[in-house]
């Protein structure tokens, strides 16, 4: 099967416009956009959500609520099963060799969640742990070093 075979079929599918053919067409003359006018121009017509002039709507309605956007923090979730995959038989996990296998964006904070076990004692960093996964890296006798605590920065 090739691209070409798919339907719709060449003969099924709508023919486009073409305006300024004539007068035979129904689209010569004015090309379907009526007399004069401003959407009659080259170039011509309003923006998204223009009103003549009138208020428009977006401006009419009072703004309300907080935005926080700009400064949320969004934190790259690695699952213990994922870390155990990427680093076998490795004793020391540092934020750095994270990076560095891909498994998170560089630069990006990275929180580590609980899915998966542990078999082997393991010394994480990250800039945050799930309640559950620190407990899982400590109770197989590893260490869960967080350089954030309850979102602020560890000193």
């Amino acid at each position: 099967m090739q691209l070409n075979d798919l339907y719709p079929f060449p003969e099924e599918r709508k023919a486009r416009r073409r305006v300024g053919r004539g007068c035979a067409s129904g689209l010569g003359g004015t090309s379907g956009k009526g007399h004069k006018g401003q959407n009659a121009r080259a170039g011509g017509g309003v923006r998204p959500g223009f009103e003549g002039g009138q208020m428009p709507l977006q401006r009419r309605l009072p703004k309300h609520g907080f935005k926080n956007y700009p400064f949320k923090v969004t934190y790259q979730a690695i699952n213990l099963d994922d870390l155990v995959a990427a680093f076998p038989g490795v004793q020391e996990i540092t934020l750095e060799s994270i990076y560095a296998r891909g498994l998170a964006k560089r630069g990006c904070p990275v929180k580590i969640l609980s899915r998966g076990e542990l078999e082997s004692a393991v010394s994480v960093e990250a800039h945050k742990f799930s309640k559950a996964a620190a407990e899982k890296i400590e109770k197989a006798g590893g260490k869960a070093a967080a350089f954030e605590k309850d979102g602020k920065a560890a000193e």
